[in-house]
């Protein structure tokens, strides 16, 4: 599936931008940074109380940079290798190449680590001599830092956060060991190569800081410390494939995607590890004033989730549990505002409780409860982890979000149905709205899966949830055949964002397509040009469930204006402003693809499948999809669609699949190691039927 010869996994310049924001970002579950910046951040710790709490800054180590005393002729590359989740930067002389290497390590998430190579080129005896820029200072505006004794070798601070979230609340306490970095390195005469490795362990307490300190050293004693690292990502990017034959730039975004986004998720393996969701510019941002200040927001579930999902379940479940263990501050928000059940905020942080430094957003901004339960919906319709809901909190939530919504409603005696008045809906230009569509539509989604799932469990399902998911009011005009995007919206309005159009996808909103392509046509030449990155990739997945195909590559390739070079890092909006690494941007260009190109749809009793895709592309490949515990590889082309089941779950009560085609009704068993295939079109996945 090459263009050319040039891999599209991995970025190289001579230069880097000029612009610091632009830099790679290297980050675990764990730990973030941008390359060369004085500051690292860590899941989960913030300072400053309400609207202020920001991630807190905390001094990098790992920010060094080589640099050589004056030298004509010195060749200089930087890399980001998304294979290998590795940041390199290169010097060349004729005589000697020295090599920085970096990265956050994937399986240790404790870890950060930097090594540095040289090695002769040439015949010679001199010594070779680089030096390391490193501007550290152990100081900190969000901790009150000391210094401790030194831990085999490293240096040791530790300091707590300087002020809680809510009063009352818990304030971190950080713990750091680093490997003292010289000014210079030098390679002597008789040697040939040699390497130096640097680690920096980062924990909350100082037991588990010194225990990744520890280890991190032996692996670097074994010589393995980058290959285990490299391995976590072998392994990572080998359950996760997406693939096509088509233009470069296209491949490049969406491996630059995947490799930004994978590197936010919890390692395999450690169901233990307690993670504190995903920002809109990820754990490498979000200090003071920049990127929502490392926020949660509906960016993380609508946006990220999904693609997270098909992929990796159990990081899905941890993005799932950090709601979960939220969920009080969520209570809290609901009945602050004189409401029932669970408001989920806005911004959250580490309690669950509104941080928007603007009121009117956590007060009006609420289909941000419905879009958290939505990714509640997803998960529990592709993996049937009842264990989730029954035992670790996810039914409580289920029912609370309900709860909310029914409150949230009044009774209209003159449209004989129910309102939710005074909110913002996506489209933000727009607020103090009666019956936002998609926020009303998202309500509706919410209490008729809180009631499927009441079902499921034999719990009786309260009669107001299903009186008012019947009886809201989702806004449609009979006469043009398309939804106002709230009552009283006059067709022609300016738009911020996708708004209307997410009715169609994500919300599945029953729709012909007549109504689908009006709203598409309705609101695409109103939506703001250079709004947030996300929105044209649901425009196109729109034009493709219309087999619009042209069109629909004509709004993703609006996606590219937001990538930067050499990194493909994306920006909030095509002017440069807003957010950096802008995971929300990626994640709806993820999902143009997977759920765009693939048609697929997650049902409540099957995994949906309609392929589309423009004329540049003659090939897709997307290898790891999970469904029910097994994992299914899709090869499409225009012509063919093969399935092939590559694991299955180890339990023998486990459903084997099948596969249905719409048109005929065939139904195609599915087993381990063996491929179907059949002509492109509509069909599903579904568990086999005993009928």
């Amino acid at each position: 599936m090459a263009d050319g010869k040039e891999d599209p996994a991995v970025f190289t310049s001579t230069s880097l931008p000029s612009d610091p924001r632009l830099m790679a970002t290297v980050t675990n579950a764990y730990l973030g940074t941008r390359v060369y910046r004085d500051i690292l951040h860590v899941n989960g710790v913030y300072n400053g109380a309400v609207g202020d709490t920001h991630r807190a800054d905390i001094p990098s180590p790992i920010n060094v940079r080589m640099a050589v005393p004056s030298e004509d002729s010195m060749a200089e590359t930087f890399t980001l290798n998304t294979r290998t989740g590795t940041f390199s930067h290169v010097l060349q002389s004729t005589d000697y190449a020295a090599t920085h290497q970096l990265y956050a390590h994937h399986s240790l998430v404790h870890l950060m680590a930097f090594s540095i190579t040289i090695r002769r080129l040439a015949r010679t005896t001199r010594p070779i001599v680089v030096q390391l820029q490193t501007p550290f200072v152990p100081k900190s505006q969000d901790l009150d830092l000391n210094r401790g004794p030194d831990f085999q070798g490293a240096h040791y601070i530790y300091g707590q956060t300087l002020v809680p979230e809510v009063e009352g609340g818990p304030r971190p306490t950080v713990h750091m060991l680093w490997t003292p970095v010289p000014q210079a390195l030098t390679l002597h005469g008789e040697e040939q190569e040699r390497s130096w490795e640097f680690l920096t362990a980062v924990a909350e307490s100082e037991e588990e800081a010194k225990r990744s300190y520890s280890e991190g050293l032996a692996f670097i004693a074994a010589g393995s410390l980058h290959s285990s690292h490299t391995h976590a990502w072998a392994t990572l990017w080998r359950g996760c494939c997406v693939d096509l034959d088509g233009p470069l730039p296209l491949r490049q975004a969406l491996y630059g995607s995947l490799y930004y986004l994978l590197s936010t998720i919890p390692p395999q393996g450690n169901p233990g590890f307690l993670f504190h969701g995903i920002s809109p510019g990820g754990l490498s941002n979000g200090t003071q004033g920049e990127d929502y200040w490392g926020h949660v927001f509906w960016d993380q579930d609508t946006w990220m989730f999904p693609n997270i999902l098909l992929f990796y379940p159990e990081a899905a479940r941890a993005i799932l549990e950090y709601r979960i263990r939220t969920l009080d501050g969520a209570l809290r928000n609901a009945q602050e505002q004189g409401y029932k059940g669970a408001k989920f905020p806005w911004e959250s942080a580490a309690t669950g409780r509104e941080v928007c430094p603007e009121e009117i957003y956590g007060a009006q901004e609420i289909h941000v409860t419905g879009d958290v339960l939505m990714a509640f919906e997803q998960y529990y319709y592709t993996t049937q982890d009842q264990q989730l809901f029954r035992e670790n909190g996810g039914w409580k939530l289920v029912a609370a979000v309900a709860q909310y919504w029914c409150s949230r409603m009044v009774w209209s005696e003159e449209e004989q149905c129910y309102h939710i008045k005074g909110v913002m809906p996506p489209d933000e230009h727009h607020y103090g709205v009666d019956n936002s569509v998609y926020t009303n539509a998202v309500a509706q989604r919410s209490l008729n899966f809180a009631a499927d799932v009441a079902r499921d469990f034999l719990i009786p399902v309260p009669e107001e949830w299903v009186d008012c998911a019947k009886k809201i009011k989702v806004p449609f005009d009979a006469e043009k055949k398309y939804h106002p995007e709230y009552d009283g919206y006059s067709p022609g309005e300016p738009v911020k964002q996708a708004d209307v159009v997410l009715l169609g996808f994500p919300l599945m909103h029953p729709m012909s397509s007549e109504v689908r392509r009006n709203d598409l046509e309705m609101y695409e030449p109103v939506t703001e040009a250079d709004g947030p990155a996300m929105t044209w990739s649901m425009f196109a997945v729109g034009w493709l469930e219309l087999n619009e195909v042209q069109r629909a590559q004509t709004q993703l390739n609006k996606c590219f204006s937001n990538i930067t070079e050499p990194f493909k890092i994306w920006v909030e909006n095509s002017d440069g402003t807003g957010a950096v690494n802008f995971l929300t941007g990626m994640g709806g260009f993820l999902q143009a693809v997977l759920f765009g190109y693939t048609g697929f749809r997650i049902t409540r009793s099957s995994l949906r499948f309609n392929p589309a895709f423009p004329n540049d592309i003659n090939k897709l490949k997307v290898a790891g999809i999970s469904y029910f515990g097994n994992k299914l590889k899709f090869t499409i082309t225009k012509a063919e669609m093969r399935i092939k089941v590559t694991e299955c779950p180890q339990d023998p009560r486990a459903s084997p699949l099948e596969v249905v085609l719409e048109e005929s009704g065939q139904r195609v068993p599915l087993r381990e190691g063996q491929s179907v295939s059949f002509p492109a079109a509509a069909g599903w996945v579904q568990k086999t039927s005993t009928e």
